[in-house]
């Protein structure tokens, strides 16, 4: 075992690929510096940096999609609204698990969540020539902020670590009452610190939003993974937490990537509320020729950027929306095995010196699942990169998600096999020895 690995061997890869400072490396570039100096050093590299799903795809979605397939349906374009049996399971899946209304209309299928927020953003930022702002709750998923930077949009952001709770409000309006918000987004349970708004956090939200009329982007990527309660029972109490139960004013981003380990697909919902969908904006009619939000957003935003939706995915997303609702597809028990997986790798960071950056919500301590987050002593997060990349460890700094906390994200999703459970356990304790 070649650990830790030398500086200079991380040195000269960060200039082979032109990094300057490990800890502005993105997501994949982390992992790229990983796999080559797992070539360099032939040592193996333990990959915490990337949330891919590490669990198999839905069988329920393989054969639906393959039977989509057969039939022939791969010839035709897909409806821009989306495939009509798609949206009744959507609809009915909002309901099941969220105990929410969304009419089969506006259930609106993308190309993964990512298409969907970039859609939103763009959407949003046109609505009104007064609201230019899209405010991003941080922690957050780093890409979406690089999307609102390709479209020109002005971005605010905030770490919520200080305003938990009754703390939020104040914070929240301080940006609203500008005027120029547009939009809002976060995540819940959150990417990368997995904490979870409570119900009272997402009122205030909501009727913020309502106050000032800017729209909530509520990405659920990892909707019901909040595995201390018994969530993902169709049609019982408790129900996934959403701002939906406080305003009108929301978009919701629901992935089939996380939930059914269906991310090589691309396939996504953008659920859009019924007051929010049918609502009319002289500034969209303007644009468009459609003052309908939800006819602008998919005939004229959508369409022009990928003319639909991979048809046989959407057969395949229906299906497993349909065996979940029918309690037949137990989602959040399959992928309670990310909540196994950080249990047992949180023991072994905070067993050698290691403390949780987010470990709240409100007094509890927060949900073990895909992501968390880790600090080491008063290591700052670009030195912490570094120092766990030397010892074969990829991660990304918490800075890369707007934290302006020092540590960084750890996802569980790629550790497969007891051998990768007992490299981390020996490199985490080489560390601790070794600082």
């Amino acid at each position: 075992m070649n650990i830790p690995v030398s500086s200079s061997a991380l040195a000269s890869v960060l200039a082979e690929m032109g990094i300057s400072d490990i800890a502005d490396a993105t997501i994949r570039q982390s992992g790229a510096i990983g796999r080559k100096l797992e070539k360099t050093t032939s040592t193996e590299f333990l990959h915490l940096e990337m949330g891919i799903p590490g669990l198999p795809p839905s069988a329920v979605g393989i054969e639906a999609e393959c039977a989509a397939l057969r039939s022939g349906i791969a010839s035709q374009y897909p409806d821009m609204l989306g495939a009509e049996p798609l949206k009744q399971e959507a609809s009915r899946f909002l309901k099941a698990f969220l105990d929410i209304d969304v009419a089969p209309l506006g259930c609106i299928p993308t190309v993964g969540s990512m298409q969907g927020g970039f859609c939103a953003f763009m959407l949003c930022s046109q609505l009104s020539p007064d609201k230019d702002t899209i405010l991003f709750i941080d922690p957050g998923f780093p890409v979406q902020k690089k999307q609102a930077q390709l479209l020109g949009v002005r971005s605010e952001s905030f770490d919520i670590y200080d305003y938990r709770g009754d703390r939020l409000g104040a914070k929240l309006e301080e940006y609203l009452s500008t005027g120029r918000i547009a939009a809002l987004i976060y995540s819940s349970p959150n990417n990368p610190a997995w904490f979870n708004l409570t119900d009272e956090e997402l009122e205030t939200i909501g009727t913020l939003a309502t106050k000032y009329d800017a729209v909530v982007i509520e990405d659920l990527a990892y909707m019901c993974m909040d595995f201390r309660k018994p969530l993902g029972r169709p049609f019982e109490a408790p129900y996934q937490p959403t701002v939906a139960k406080y305003t009108d004013n929301y978009i919701i981003m629901m992935s089939a990537s996380k939930m059914f380990s269906y991310a090589g697909q691309r396939i996504a919902i953008l659920a859009v509320s019924d007051t929010l969908y049918n609502r009319k904006y002289p500034e969209l009619e303007r644009r468009h020729k459609m003052a309908r939000l939800g006819d602008a957003l998919v005939l004229g935003i959508m369409y022009a950027i990928s003319s639909g939706v991979s048809h046989s995915a959407q057969y395949a997303l229906a299906a497993m929306f349909k065996a979940a609702s029918d309690g037949e597809l137990d989602f959040v028990a399959d992928t309670s095995e990310y909540a196994r997986r950080a249990t047992l790798t949180k023991k072994m960071f905070l067993d050698n010196g290691f403390h949780i950056v987010y470990s709240k919500d409100g007094d509890e301590e927060v949900s073990d699942g895909f992501f968390y987050t880790v600090g080491y002593k008063d290591l700052g997060a670009a030195d912490l990169v570094r120092e766990l990349m030397l010892y074969g460890i990829c991660s990304i700094a918490l800075s890369l998600t707007g934290s302006r906390q020092q540590g960084v994200r750890i996802c569980v999703s790629q550790l497969n096999s007891d051998h990768q459970f007992d490299l981390l356990s020996q490199r985490l304790s080489l560390f601790a020895a070794n600082h």
